[in-house]
């Protein structure tokens, strides 16, 4: 595509003939339009296959069940565009190395397996007989199972995710680092000691149930459109939608559906957000903190004049421990500390709080605004401490809502894709196949990484995903990747981490959501989990572009049977007929009983939520009240050394994850470029800086190392003064692999402390 440079903001609503547009822009581009227009009206569809994208939830109700990114999602996968051998054959990798991630996934789809020949510096075809016999000799001359890596994205499928842990732990380990570790892992932990599990505890039609809903550090108009539809549906009924975001998005303020032809063709919009606070960056405790503190001073008024109470004391008493010890917390935290970190008035707060307290049935949703901080798991207990004292979960219209980013990050952990597996998974894998399981905990992303630096890893296999991109720190990440001895990347296109493989390489092909997956029993279906625990069935339409490409599913098992054989677990078989596993799913996994039989449940299953049904599964058996301080500083690892900016590294619209499909972020008002800085105009003016001249930006931090991208336009933004945002991963160079969440270990990607110069060589120049 061709994209012109230019920041022009962006007026129109959200939605609209701008995404309507743009779907057909891409559409148009992936070379395949009939094959795409076919593709997108099956996708989200009964026996059609399920959004490539966000793990948004599916209505069952539209004539079109798509939105423009899942477009993208499609058109970018079922593009004629192929990287063949001859392709690698004319580009060696250090010349691919330095395109952008955007050129490198625009070549098209990989259809032979590869293989890095570092002498000449090229991939080199090679047979998939000869890349799984590797893979085995590479596993098999480990010195122990640990020496391995498993990583997974949150787009492969439940039947694939199963099969890839069970390889892994009859290998004998729990290294299953995934993509979750540095998204929304923060919500997993912090809901499982909450609440006792892990998800949320709502339904999608819980959103036509709510008097209010409190959105918090989520940007839905890029990251999962489809919600949009929800939240302005449940607007038009009466709804009092109340977000908490530091940047001001368009998406969360007016939304002209594409469904409805009159707000296509004319200025008709629905308006989001009924109220919309901005506050810093990590300050979303804070503002929660001040919210309760309000409602607390109500519910002792009523109290002391002899009224009834705000909080749901029956709920309390029944269902709730130590909320004394809570409430202590709250009175202790001062409202000078509430309002500093937050970055709101305390008007503002308590104007939130008295929507809240007004509203019979309130949904509190959430994405990686919340969950990249260093302080993220206090910050969703302090959430699903809010509810808890109104009694906001076990009814309809009312609950906690995280929204997963890719569309079975949430099956993937379901499935035991998870390196601190529970003891019930595990005997119960261990019972049905008699053997036994690992049982100490295994890496994380971060910790997978510097266990790479420390030369303690053998072989990484990647079950799709670009970690290379995806993870912090990108030249120590690079750095990781080349300590391994094999790297295999399991990729539908080339990306990044192709280009920084270990002393060995392999780049196996695989077929997308998009395409027919045939097997040796017939045409098979997969199947994935939404963020509202519904289990849909997925099938793909499109025939496969070459006979090269494999099933992500077929590859785990032709690994696995290369490096153990199938004298006790037939493999092969499973990869022939994806029922089998499902049985085995089945067996081993609460809530998948009868599976294959379910699969047929036209919109799919609900796995069901013990919360939801008041059910807690944490030690005392009640949700349990989280009475931590408010963080003293964002970096306490920084001490004393003040903080010029926290920066947010966030998508574009024009992108899903590490995947670009354009150079575009329409409502942001970027055009064409990417390395841009948004900062308040305030902030600019007082460093003697003007619009458009292009800065450093520079990391700090304590371990001596410079960390610094360079060239980055600035851009005027809504956004409150101290804080800047940047695309990632463009950013992700800034990021220290040493700063992580607590209780989460994931990057605190959302708050970066950094500061900003002219670039050297054009510290004068004004850029038009």
């Amino acid at each position: 595509m061709k994209f012109k440079r230019k920041i022009q903001p962006y007026r129109a609503a959200a939605g609209g003939w701008g995404s309507l547009e743009a779907t057909t822009r891409f559409v148009l581009d992936s070379k395949a339009a009939l094959k795409n227009m076919r593709n997108l009206m099956r996708m989200n569809k009964a026996r059609g296959f399920d959004c490539p994208g966000c793990a948004w939830g599916d209505d069952n109700k539209s004539t079109f069940s798509f939105c423009e990114n899942g477009a993208k999602a499609v058109t970018w996968e079922a593009t004629r565009r192929v990287v063949e051998p001859e392709f690698f054959a004319q580009h060696s990798v250090s010349t691919l190395y330095q395109q952008s991630d955007y050129f490198l996934e625009y070549q098209g789809r990989l259809t032979h397996p590869m293989r890095y020949n570092s002498a000449t510096d090229h991939y080199e075809p090679i047979s998939w007989d000869d890349a799984l016999a590797l893979i085995a000799r590479h596993l098999q001359a480990m010195d122990h199972p640990n020496q391995m890596e498993l990583y997974t994205s949150g787009r492969a499928s439940n039947e694939a995710s199963w099969l890839y842990q069970l390889f892994g732990r009859v290998m004998g380990t729990n290294n299953f680092p995934d993509c979750s570790n540095m998204c929304h892992e923060a919500s997993g932990t912090g809901l499982k000691r909450s609440i006792g599990v892990g998800k949320g505890t709502i339904r999608l039609d819980d959103f036509d149930h709510a008097d209010a809903i409190f959105v918090l550090g989520q940007n839905p108009g890029t990251n999962h459109p489809r919600m949009l539809h929800s939240l302005r549906h449940a607007a038009d009924h009466g709804a009092k939608i109340v977000t908490f975001n530091t940047l001001r998005e368009r998406g969360l303020e007016r939304f002209a559906d594409p469904q409805k032809p009159l707000e296509v063709v004319t200025s008709m919009a629905g308006t989001i957000s009924s109220a919309y606070y901005q506050p810093n960056l990590g300050g979303d405790m804070a503002a929660v903190r001040g919210m309760v503190k309000a409602l607390l001073e109500l519910q002792r008024a009523r109290l002391a004049a002899g009224e009834k109470g705000i909080f749901d004391q029956a709920f309390i008493d029944a269902n709730t421990h130590g909320v004394e010890d809570y409430l202590a917390a709250v009175d202790n935290t001062r409202w000078d500390d509430i309002v500093r970190q937050s970055g709101l008035s305390e008007v503002q707060i308590r104007e939130a709080a008295a929507i809240y307290q007004s509203a019979e049935r309130v949904i509190v949703t959430w994405a990686m605004g919340i969950t990249q901080h260093k302080h993220s798991v206090d910050t969703v207990r302090e959430i699903t401490n809010l509810q808890l004292l109104f009694g906001q979960l076990g009814k309809k219209g009312a609950g906690l809502c995280p929204v997963r980013g890719h569309s079975n990050v949430q099956g993937n952990r379901t499935m035991g894709i998870d390196e601190k597996p529970g003891k019930p998974f595990l005997d119960a894998l261990g019972a049905h196949f008699d053997f036994e399981p690992p049982r100490e905990h295994g890496h994380n992303t971060v910790e997978a990484l510097n266990a790479m630096l420390r030369d303690e890893v053998k072989v990484l296999i990647a079950l799709g995903g670009n970690l290379a991109a995806a993870a912090p720190d990108s030249p120590v990440t690079e750095e990781a990747l080349q300590h391994c001895g094999l790297t295999v990347h399991i990729s539908t296109k080339l990306n990044r981490s192709h280009l920084v493989p270990g002393h060995e390489g392999l780049i196996l092909p695989t077929l997308g959501r998009t395409e027919r997956d045939r097997q040796a029993s017939g045409n098979q279906y997969i199947t994935v989990e939404d963020s509202f625990s519904m289990v849909h069935a997925s099938e793909g339409v499109g025939i496969p572009l070459a006979e090269t490409q494999r099933s992500e599913t077929a590859i785990v098992a032709g690994i696995a049977h290369a490096t153990l054989g199938s004298d006790k677990i037939d493999w092969l078989a499973m990869a022939g007929n994806y029922d089998l596993i499902r049985d085995h799913i089945a067996a081993t996994i609460p809530g998948f009983a009868d599976f294959n039989n379910k699969c047929d449940i036209p919109g799919g299953f609900y796995l069901g939520s013990a919360a939801a049904e008041l059910r807690f599964n944490t030690p005392s058996k009640r949700a349990e009240f989280s009475a931590a301080a408010l963080p003293t500083s964002l970096f306490p690892q920084l001490g004393d050394v003040a903080v010029p900016f926290t920066l947010q590294t966030l998508r574009s619209h024009d992108q899903y994850n590490t995947t670009i499909y354009g150079l575009d972020d329409r409502y942001r008002g970027v055009y064409g470029q990417r390395e841009v800085v948004f900062i308040h105009p305030d902030d600019m003016a007082s460093l003697g800086f003007a619009e458009g001249q292009l800065v450093d930006i520079e990391t700090l931090w304590n371990d001596g190392l410079t960390r610094r991208v360079s060239g980055f336009k600035l851009v005027p933004y809504n956004i409150p003064r101290g804080n800047l945002a940047a695309y990632y991963p463009e950013t992700n160079p800034l990021v220290p692999l040493s700063s992580f969440g607590d209780g989460s270990g994931t990057p605190t990607s959302k708050s970066v402390p950094v500061k900003l110069a002219l670039t050297a060589a054009v510290a004068s120049q004004r850029i038009a």
